[in-house]
């Protein structure tokens, strides 16, 4: 279901932060579990490597989803780069991994170099945005990790799929796009698999 929203990145932004974040403790759990279940019905190929992250400020859980991907393959976690700090690194993350809250006080784990995993290693990345249209779009926090970190995606010779992940409460009908913004191959939510390519 979409929802006509005014266009200011601002107000978007508000708006589908509060949306997401007035769902229940028991609507989220039934969400994290669908959003899995979806999420494996993508998983082609065996022992791959797939980009999550911790959910925060309301994002759609995928702890259900990191579990089995653990199962069938691995699973890194996005890092602050430690040294230009606008971009992120994906560290290989498994339950003994030692982890640290960046200084957004999120949790990631602690670096590690001999842990880090290149975007071409990923069979998929699954990112978290506040907002989406149907054509690949996706609104994320405003800091641009994500944008400046995949800015190159296209030229390498292999790459992941970009998937956005979302409530279904997310959903607009059109966002305004910047330049610099990178469009997904796929959205997924409890209920679509948005196919934009």
């Amino acid at each position: 279901m979409t929802n006509t929203l005014p266009l200011s990145r601002k107000a978007l932004r508000q708006t589908l932060r509060a949306r997401r974040n007035a769902l229940s403790h028991r609507q989220q759990r039934e969400a994290a579990s669908l959003l899995s279940t979806q999420i494996q019905s993508i998983l082609t190929l065996p022992n791959s490597t797939v980009a999550g992250y911790l959910a925060n400020d309301g994002e759609i859980d995928l702890a259900p989803t990191i579990s089995v991907c653990q199962q069938a393959g691995s699973v890194t976690l996005p890092v602050l780069h430690p040294f230009t700090g606008k971009h992120l690194l994906f560290q290989a993350f498994t339950p003994l991994t030692e982890m640290t809250f960046n200084r957004f006080g999120i949790s990631e784990p602690a670096l590690n170099s001999t842990a880090i995993r290149l975007l071409h290693q990923h069979q998929l990345l699954l990112m978290p945005l506040v907002g989406f249209d149907a054509q690949g779009n996706r609104l994320g926090m405003g800091g641009g990790f994500y944008d400046r970190t995949l800015a190159n995606i296209n030229r390498l010779a292999q790459r992941p799929t970009l998937v956005g992940v979302a409530h279904d409460c997310q959903q607009v009908d059109e966002l305004p796009v910047e330049p610099w913004d990178v469009p997904l191959d796929l959205i997924i939510t409890p209920t679509q698999i948005i196919k934009t390519n």
